[in-house]
Order: structure tokens, then sequence, then C-alpha cells
């Protein structure tokens, strides 16, 4: 089941709570002593610095996908997501400098993120907060993005489970085949642990047949699911050859693609995988370019949530774009009463290609 570590961080505290939380997922990851320790001086770093300059925020850790999937082989990596709404970086390229400090403390956080991690990112706005979002894999897994043959395309997501419980009734997964690149969000009816298992199950089903179109993986992921209490789910394709995006979708998974300026909702059919399937279910089919971005969501964000003009950074990695959303969206006027999952897909940027 898809285990998350959801931490609050408002005093120091909770800095070991962080650091535990990295090193459980990285056991569960597989990794080894030493990508191990990478992860534990990851963590710890990200936590500081959300005391040191925003004076309280969240961390996310949680065994994902990474960012570019590889072929025939499964890839777990660690992410670690550090949220707050504190006074932001005004110098960002700065910050990300060993020695940058300014609080006179040594200045050597987000530096050593960057260089321990195998992918790091941020996003800042002053007066509206900071996303930083680093992952670490095995050894042998570094860098995934940066290898031969990448398919000019990156995915990510954030996964907050409800009340900071240890599972997420949601679940994402992101897989290739050839030249397609298939990405999955279920969202486990309810939430808790029967949740989770019925989302569980549609990731595994996906992993295990990840050349089906988007109508097909719903099949497959439907009879995986008989048993379970069922879940909503949508599954987005790319050919990145012929630049088509297909999706199709089961249930109440939102799903927003940006064309130039604007932003288009892609429609699921009414349904509960694993208990109700329709007995047609068409696919969208339509043009992707190195302008478009898709977020797919689970409906823990408000049910009307429609993405900003500015969202989705287009350097930025697909997963601080979704921790962005999610972060963006919840507010003490509309609290969050479900599991809350964001999954991103879009370009890679052509100096990251």
């Amino acid at each position: 089941m898809p285990r998350v570590w959801d931490v609050p961080v408002q005093d120091s505290t909770r800095v070991r709570d962080v650091r535990v939380a990295a090193e459980e997922a990285a056991a569960l990851a597989g990794l080894d002593e030493r990508r191990t320790a990478a992860v534990s001086l990851v963590a710890t770093e990200l936590a500081t610095n959300l005391l040191k300059h925003a004076q309280a925020g969240e961390v996310l850790v949680d065994v994902v996908d990474p960012p570019v999937p590889r072929e025939g082989r499964a890839v777990r990596v660690v992410q670690i997501t550090a949220i707050d709404h504190g006074p932001g970086i005004a110098d960002v390229a700065g910050a990300l400098r060993d020695g940058f400090t300014t609080t006179r403390s040594l200045g050597a956080g987000l530096g050593t993120c960057r260089r321990l991690a195998d992918d790091f990112d941020l996003h800042s706005v002053p007066g509206r907060g900071t996303v930083a979002v680093a992952r670490v894999g095995a050894a042998d897994a570094s860098h995934d993005g940066e290898a031969p043959g990448a398919p000019g395309v990156r995915a990510g997501g954030v996964n907050v489970p409800f009340a900071g419980a240890g599972f997420s009734g949601d679940a994402w997964a992101w897989v290739r085949s050839g030249d397609r690149l298939t990405l999955m969000l279920a969202d486990g009816l309810g939430h808790g642990g029967e949740a989770a298992r019925a989302s569980t199950a549609a990731a595994e089903a996906l992993r295990r047949r990840p050349g089906l179109s988007p109508a097909e993986a719903l099949a497959e992921i439907h009879g995986a699911l008989a048993g379970t209490r069922g879940a909503a789910v949508a599954v987005a394709q790319l050919d990145r050859w012929a630049g088509r995006l297909r999706f199709a979708g089961i249930g109440n998974v939102g799903a927003r693609l940006r064309e130039g300026g604007r932003w288009r909702s892609l429609v699921s059919r009414p349904g509960i995988v694993g208990v109700h399937r329709p007995r047609t279910l068409r696919e969208d089919d339509v043009a992707w370019t190195g302008e478009s971005l898709l977020i797919l969501h689970t409906d823990g964000l408000p049910s009307r949530w429609n993405p900003s003009p500015d969202t989705g950074v287009p350097s930025a990695d697909p997963a601080v774009t979704a921790a962005v959303t999610i972060r963006d969206a919840r507010s003490p006027a509309h609290p969050v009463r479900d599991d809350t999952a964001v999954a991103v897909l879009a370009p890679t940027p052509a100096d990251r290609s």
C-alpha cells in the first residue's frame, strides 16, 4: 500500500521525525547504506531549512516512480517534498549556492540537497512560499532523466494522506513501453487501509501490462480491483513520436490539459473501477506539444478547482508543480476531507533533454 509520511514541522523536535521517515522510506525502496545516508541528510536539511526561513511547514516522504521510467525494469526512488507558506526566496539561484545564508548559518542546506539528490528542484515566490522536491534512488538508477533515449517528457506526483494517516487511499503510477508512456492516478473509495488496497492494486495492474491503451488498461485494472471497494481511475498515455495523448477515466479523478494559453478538461465516465464499469469507454485523443501540460488530481482538491493562468512553471519538476497545486488549493476556509494526490505530465525543458 502507498505508505506516505506527512510530517508537520513546527519546531526542531520534528526534524528528527522527518529524518526517521526518510530512513524508513529508504529501507522500503531498498537503498543501500550510502544512499540511505544521502536520503537522511537531504531530509534533515530540508526540514531544518523550513524552520530557518519559514518558521514552519510540511515535509512529505514517499516512495515513487522516477520522473523518467525505465522500460522493463521497476525502479523506485525516495521523494522528499518540503512545502511552506513562508516569505519565499527572492534569489533562488543564490540560495542554491553553497555558502549562501540569510540566517548566519553555514548556508550549505539547499546546495547540499542539490548535490546529493538525483533530482532536485525548487520553486519560490516572495510572499507565497516555497516548495522543494528531492529524489534519491539506488546508485545504479541515478540521474534517470539524463539517460540515453530519454523520452522528452517527465512525470511526477505528490500524495497527501488525509489527517496525517500513514497510508493514502490515492496512488499514481508511471510506466513505459517503447514509445508509449502511461500515467495513472487512482482514488480508492473513501480513505484508510481499504482505499489504499484498491489504489495499490490499480498501480500494480498497470505496471504488469504497461503497453495497454488507456481503455484496455482500465479493463485490466477493473479485473484487478474485484473484491476491493473499488476506485476512481484515470489513465493518460503519450505516444511521443506521434505527438498524441490518449485519455480515459472512470469516476471523479479530474484531468486538466493545457493547450497553449488555455486549459481543457478531459472528461471521465461515471462508474467505479472494480465495481461498475461502463460497457463502452471512449478515449480522448489530443495533440501533445512542447507547451502541453497535464494535471490529474483526486477529489481531495476542491470540487471546483481550476488551474490558475500561472499553474505549471515550464522549467519546474512535475512534482514541484503538483506540490504547488496542492499547497495553493488548500485553505482554512476549505479544509481537506479526503486524501489528496496530484500527478503531472510535462515536457522536459530543452536544457535538460
